[in-house]
């Protein structure tokens, strides 16, 4: 008989974030920061990048620099709620006055933050847009003697704590909610790198290798010839689905 997968309580996946900035340096700052903490991030320099990366990839958060070339993100962000798009979003400005903050809620956004800012609030306030897109995430999930607890981004295995690296958590933290089941390859890529990550490298073999000796024995992840890769307890179980 197969065993019932976890009760997940609206885990998601990893998330994925916008970054929309004319300031190649601070935006490099700002994607650098987000990515060392684990997040998918893709970049845009301008209104009609940003609009087209919106149309073709659903993000948990995108974060905007109000004052671009191409227009006031202020007014985007107002026409995008009218189309019935409901991404969060950031606004990162230098614009600190109590009424620049109140236009930026008014015009649809869900959070201020001026600059300068440090990048631990950067990165918590981006965390915390994210998860009001995914749902509720549950404490921990548990896969055999397995524990990886997403609001911590703590792994343990037989109660030891494992040092992974913000990399190695993501990927672990997308095949962990959905035990049990084959995770194509392409969607890792997608999920956990962004857009520019090559399809064709073997980014998602070395990292499952680097997991898989940290993880240790007995294994938990298993390739899955042709498709990709599942987290699984006991790689005899018939797949989940």
């Amino acid at each position: 008989m197969r065993k019932s997968a976890p009760d997940l309580g609206g885990y998601s996946d990893p998330m994925r974030v916008l970054v929309v900035d004319d300031d190649e340096d601070l935006r490099f700052s700002v994607v650098a920061a987000l990515r060392s903490d684990g997040l998918a991030v893709d970049e845009a320099a301008d209104l009609p990048a940003a609009d087209e990366a919106l149309f073709v990839t659903a993000y948990d958060c995108a974060v905007f620099d109000r004052g671009l070339p191409s227009g006031d993100a202020l007014d985007y962000v107002r026409e995008l709620r009218r189309s019935g798009r409901n991404v969060p979003v950031l606004f990162l400005t230098a614009r600190d006055e109590v009424a620049d903050r109140v236009d930026g809620f008014a015009a649809g956004g869900d959070d201020y933050l001026v600059k300068p800012f440090a990048a631990p609030e950067l990165i918590a306030r981006v965390r915390n847009l994210c998860r009001r897109s995914g749902g509720v995430r549950p404490t921990t999930t548990r896969v055999g003697d397995l524990e990886v607890d997403a609001a911590r981004r703590q792994v343990r295995r037989a109660g030891v704590l494992l040092p992974l690296t913000a990399k190695e958590f993501a990927l672990l933290e997308l095949l962990a909610a959905r035990p049990d089941e084959a995770v194509p390859r392409g969607e890792l890529i997608e999920k956990c790198w962004d857009e520019m990550a090559e399809p064709n490298s073997n980014v998602v073999e070395v990292l499952v290798s680097q997991l898989r000796r940290k993880l240790g024995d007995p294994p938990l992840i298993h390739t899955v010839r042709g498709v990709g890769y599942r987290l699984a307890a006991d790689p005899h179980a018939a797949p989940a689905g």
